[in-house]
């Protein structure tokens, strides 16, 4: 499929189920959401299938060729190609990609959602032209996709990025008792730095359970329990990502998710990271770049359509001699 046609991107979210058609030059030319449906697999499907059949709706109505398709999901595929490691678990053990390549008779690419992200970001976002980006979403979750000169990685286990499902690193006393995670370890770094995890931590120290928005609205009225919640937020996230630094010397790590619009984050972690960035014998400011995900909320589903693009490149049959 020439580089000339439209890229259709799908976004599997754990609540919405986003889609987006873009232009060659990543010109948003059409955009839909639609709810997605709890605990149904097969509702999904149709779900996903809906949105597609109207972005190639939209791109006829355009006078546009037929869009290459990508879909974003949690977790990933083994290599029998059965979903793995949802937390959106009525996809775990199913065949996602067949079935949907069936319903809508067409070839995809189905990427991790936090892949979707690192694409995104490094190819027309706040990562553009760095070697190295990092990309984190902390929402319900906390996962990541890592790209190195525009290439993501995903590895022979389909597990590059997953940050989430590491221990919390130089844990301290505050920290204890460990928090446990769906997946069955405890004092995952997802159980700390994600918004369940914040507002969860909040719980545990104060015995008020609010949701992590409501937590940053009570600190933003002067309560001082919340505030501290923020702060303890802040330092696990700099010493989550102070390991990241130390294994990957990033040149950029772009924040995507809810959390990553609160405003603290971009000034407060950095000045915070340096203390567990490995320096012994040349102290001096680390140079790695925190930022927001350039495209917002818009990432995740840019990224899915990049992916799409980028397969129908692969698959494109070579020009006769």
């Amino acid at each position: 499929m020439p580089a000339t046609h439209p890229a259709l991107g799908v976004d599997l979210g754990g609540t919405k189920t986003s889609a987006v058609l873009l232009a060659a030059d990543g010109t948003r030319l059409w955009q839909a959401r639609l709810p997605t449906p709890a605990g149904d697999y097969i509702a999904t499907l149709h779900t996903v299938a809906t949105l597609v059949d109207q972005g190639r709706a939209a791109a006829r109505a355009l006078g546009l060729p037929a869009p290459s398709i990508g879909v974003g999901s949690p977790g990933s595929e083994t290599a029998a190609g059965l979903m793995k490691n949802c937390n959106s678990t009525c996809l775990n053990g199913q065949p996602l990609r067949a079935d949907l390549q069936r319903l809508l008779g067409q070839p995809l690419a189905l990427a991790n959602d936090a892949n979707c992200l690192a694409w995104s970001e490094a190819t027309d976002g706040a990562g553009a032209g760095a070697d190295v980006v990092f990309a984190a979403i902390l929402g319900t979750g906390a996962g990541a996709g890592i790209a190195v000169q525009g290439r993501v990685l995903t590895g022979p286990n389909g597990l590059a990025g997953e940050w989430g499902h590491n221990p919390l690193p130089w844990q301290e006393a505050a920290d204890q008792p460990l928090p446990p995670c769906y997946c069955g370890h405890a004092g995952c770094i997802e159980t700390y730095v994600s918004g369940t995890g914040l507002a969860a931590d909040h719980r545990r120290s104060t015995a008020r359970a609010l949701s992590a928005e409501a937590v940053v609205a009570a600190a933003a009225a002067g309560d001082a329990a919340a505030q501290a919640t923020l702060d303890r937020h802040a330092q696990r996230l700099a010493r989550a990502l102070a390991a990241v630094i130390n294994l990957l010397d990033p040149d950029v790590i772009v924040l995507g998710g809810g959390l990553s619009r609160l405003p603290h984050l971009l000034q407060k972690v950095p000045m915070l990271w340096g203390a567990w960035v490995f320096s012994a014998g040349s102290p001096g400011p680390v140079r790695t770049r925190l930022a927001t995900a350039l495209h917002g909320d818009d990432s995740g589903v840019r990224g899915a359509a990049w992916a799409g693009r980028a397969l129908a490149a692969v698959a494109r049959p070579p020009r006769a001699p």
